[in-house]
Parts: C-alpha cells; structure tokens; sequence
C-alpha cells in the first residue's frame, strides 16, 4: 500500500496534491521501494511500475522535468517529458505538475480562485538563483492571493552547509541569517524551509504552510541523498480538478 502525503493547506476543492513517500510500490535495495526517477541508476521496470502505481491516484501522468537547479518554469500543458525546468504551472485542468526530490525541498502553490496551480524544485541553489520568484512570476497573481505548501525536505538540524552557502544568501538578504545556525568552523545549519518562507513573503505570499517533515532523519519514510548518496526520489503533485 503506497504511503502518500495529502498537503494540509485550505485550497479550493478543485485544487488537488500529493507527495510520495517511499512506502510501496517496487524496488529493493537503496531504491526501496517507490522510487519514481529514472535517472538514479535504478531498475528501469521498476520506476516505470512505480509511475504506473502513481498514474492511477491522477487524472493524467505528469510531465517529469529534467531538473538542473535553475529557476525555468514551463507551462506543463505545452512542455514534455524531459523539458528541462526546475518548475511547472497549470491553468489547464487535468495537467498535473511535479517536482521530484529527495533533499530539496518541494514548494506547492495555488490561489485563492482555484484556476492555477504550480510546483517548484527548491534546493539551496535554487533558492538563491530565484526559482520560488520564478514560479509565482508565472502565474500571474499578486501574492496576497496566492497559498503555499511545503513538503518534505533536508530539516534545519540536518542539513550542514559551508560559508560560501551562507555567504550567497546573505548577499541577497541580510536578513537570510535568521536561517543558519553555527555548526563548527566555517559550518553551519541551514534552513531551507526559513529560507523560502522568506522569498514567499517578500513576494506577498502570506499563507505558508507545511513543512515539518525531515527526509534526512526520517530514514523509514523518505530517500535522502544526503544521507544515503545513491537513492531513490519522490514526487510532490499539484493538479487542477476538471
């Protein structure tokens, strides 16, 4: 039986999301057992069985992005397969969106009207280069009228990053220091929840929720790669219902 996450957000009924755990499915060994990327050195009939177990809690099988920590967000209407993007929107429903991630940290958004729908691979590179500015560039909505999820990712007492980490951040917001805690010599901890919480917020974008959930220490529920190095990815959706 499949392990899904359903995000606690008050979004219109027509706004429907999941995030996978790795409960279930088919796998063994480092990708056990719902792992959903085909990249990761993982059986092939596997990840393409585990997609087929996923395709039937959704109205339509969703784009997977070729993600590279940038900050593109495509239209997952028009984009295919492999389009490279580290976010997609719909207006269009029945179009899920999906970001795949075992570490960084996946961002759901929505609005209040129910009529667009975006999801965005948020890792610390990301972040800094600007994907969560990208993401609600794209759907064209002022930020008060505009929610947010985030789901499961690295937490604040696991993820270690170095000075040049901070130092980007910094650069950007003086205020980003709230987000790091010192671990050692040139060391630090790094919220990456704190982090986008305070992009979301500068962008107007008030109703934060989610977060909580640690894929590093969480080993019985998530892939980490942080933790594991060879592992498997989940995958957090948003769709609009028909």
């Amino acid at each position: 039986m499949l392990d899904l996450i359903t995000p606690d957000w008050p979004a219109p009924p027509r706004v429907r999301a999941l995030a996978t755990t790795r409960g279930g499915g088919h796998g063994s060994g480092a990708y056990d057992s719902f792992n959903l990327a085909s990249h990761v050195g993982d059986d092939p009939l596997a990840v393409a069985a585990n997609r087929q177990l996923l395709r039937g809690r959704l109205p339509v099988a969703p784009v997977w992005l070729d993600q590279v920590h940038g900050v593109r967000c495509v239209d997952v209407a028009s984009a295919g397969d492999g389009a490279q993007a580290d976010a997609g929107f719909a207006r269009t429903p029945a179009q899920a969106c999906a970001v795949l991630t075992a570490d960084c940290l996946p961002l759901l958004l929505c609005d209040d009207a129910g009529t667009v729908v975006a999801a965005a691979h948020a890792g610390w590179r990301g972040l800094a280069a600007g994907v969560v500015e990208a993401a609600v560039a794209a759907l064209q909505v002022p930020g008060p009228r505009l929610m947010a999820w985030l789901g499961p990712a690295i937490g604040p007492a696991a993820f270690e990053v170095g000075d040049e980490v901070r130092a980007v951040f910094l650069q950007q917001d003086r205020g980003a220091d709230a987000a790091f805690v010192p671990h050692g010599t040139g060391k630090w901890l790094c919220d990456l929840g704190a982090l986008a919480r305070r992009r979301l917020l500068r962008l107007g974008v008030e109703r934060i929720h989610g977060g909580g959930y640690c894929t590093y220490t969480q080993r019985e529920r998530f892939f980490s790669y942080r933790r594991d190095g060879v592992t498997g990815r989940m995958a957090t959706l948003v769709w609009l219902e028909p």
